[in-house]
């Protein structure tokens, strides 16, 4: 391949014509764009069996080879953010270029680059060279793959998860390809996620002229101590896992614009993010109680996203340390800092679920991308991981 900047020649590799294919498709959530189709064909010449459990406008794929256990999935998401302004780019976003960074590094740049359709060519290499090496492999190898992970996430992952539960089908290691590490490839992979749940708090009042308010109920004012109670409140201390469990008000708005209004009504959406120590059920009780002590008149919905989930440091971990520290040198830390992900949705079927991608400095940014010295690595790893957890032969 031709560097964009000077013409000098890249070495091309597996994972890197993958990639660029997959970035070259403008798949803006929930819009597949074919990237499905494009993984399919290759999982299919290698005897995997594809399935689609497309759903209102998402494109799902689980495709499967063998029938055994213990099951080995490699999950992730084609779909990705919108590019914004893509004048403010620095090559068109989905239109994949090599080139040499300012760092003097040499990138692959594109939307999705490094949230995540590198990881997902790494994995369709990594299967194919793992199986090229192992045809009769023990247990099962999968891919769960969505165009909806970074949308409202509705019929996606969960959908497929609720699918394969009803199905009976048990999964016993996942890895998701989210872009986990932080300074270098390999620094860290993630074996848990907090739970997220989102308030949307109505205060009711009752509309008046600031002139009189002995005539009106100023809804911000009753909030207001309430709400410094929630923001001061220490809801647990966290744990060896899981940082504390945070509150965070993300929006607040009351009035009607007019200086001379006293507001009926004050409304602010806030978050939880919370660690094992907490569950949804005590924290709305907690959240309530504080409410009613300030005795304030109001609605409240609650939106669950995700329960918090944890992987014990058992034999995927311990797999993917071993594969990481092998290919890159490094000792990887783990961590369950972070937002959300899919994982959480496959924690309901599956007990040991480890994130591990690429670096992520510059995930939904413009400019997005991924060290192309990154991507035989990456590859390497994850087959690395099945080698551990799926090598020995059938009969061996």
């Amino acid at each position: 391949m031709l560097d964009a900047q000077n013409g000098d020649s890249v070495m091309m590799s597996p994972v890197l014509e993958l990639a660029q294919a997959l970035i070259a498709r403008p798949s803006v959530t929930p819009d597949d764009a074919g990237c499905l189709d494009l993984i399919a064909n290759r999982l299919t010449s290698l005897g995997f069996s594809c399935e689609r459990f497309d759903c209102a406008g998402v494109a799902n794929l689980w495709a499967r080879r063998g029938t055994t256990q213990p099951y080995v999935v490699f999950a992730g998401h084609t779909d990705v953010v919108p590019p914004g302004d893509s004048a403010r780019w620095r090559f068109p976003p989905f239109t994949p270029t090599v080139a040499e960074g300012d760092d003097g590094v040499v990138y692959l740049y594109g939307r999705g680059a490094a949230d995540m359709k590198s990881s997902l060519a790494a994995m369709v290499v990594a299967a194919s060279r793992f199986v090229a090496s192992h045809p009769n492999h023990r247990g099962s190898i999968a891919f769960l793959l969505t165009s909806d992970e970074e949308g409202p996430a509705q019929y996606g992952t969960r959908h497929v998860v609720d699918l394969l539960a009803q199905r009976g089908e048990t999964l016993d290691y996942t890895i998701v390809g989210e872009p986990t590490c932080s300074q270098r490839l390999g620094d860290t992979l993630k074996n848990g996620r907090r739970g997220s749940l989102t308030g949307h708090l109505t205060v009711l009042g009752k509309q008046g002229h600031v002139a009189y308010p002995h005539l009106a109920d100023n809804p911000v004012h009753r909030l207001a101590p309430a709400l410094a109670e929630l923001c001061s409140t220490v809801w647990d201390h966290g744990n060896d896992d899981f940082p504390p469990t945070t509150f965070q008000v993300a929006h607040i708005h009351a009035g009607t614009g007019a200086t001379n209004v006293i507001p009926g009504t004050c409304t602010v959406d806030f978050n939880f993010r919370f660690s094992t120590e907490q569950t949804p059920e005590q924290l709305i009780a907690r959240t309530e109680a504080i409410l009613n002590r300030h005795h304030l008149r109001y609605t409240l919905d609650w939106s669950l996203s995700g329960r918090p989930f944890l992987t014990p440091r058992a034999e995927l971990v311990a797999a993917l340390h071993h594969a990481i520290t092998a290919v890159t040198g490094v000792t990887p830390t783990c961590s369950t800092s972070g937002g959300t992900s899919d994982g959480r949705f496959i924690a309901q079927i599956c007990p040991q679920v480890v994130e591990f991608g690429p670096v992520n400095a510059t995930i939904h940014q413009v400019d997005e991308r991924i060290a192309v010295a990154d991507l035989e690595p990456l590859a390497r790893i994850y087959e690395t991981t099945l080698h551990k957890l799926l090598a020995r032969e059938e009969g061996v």
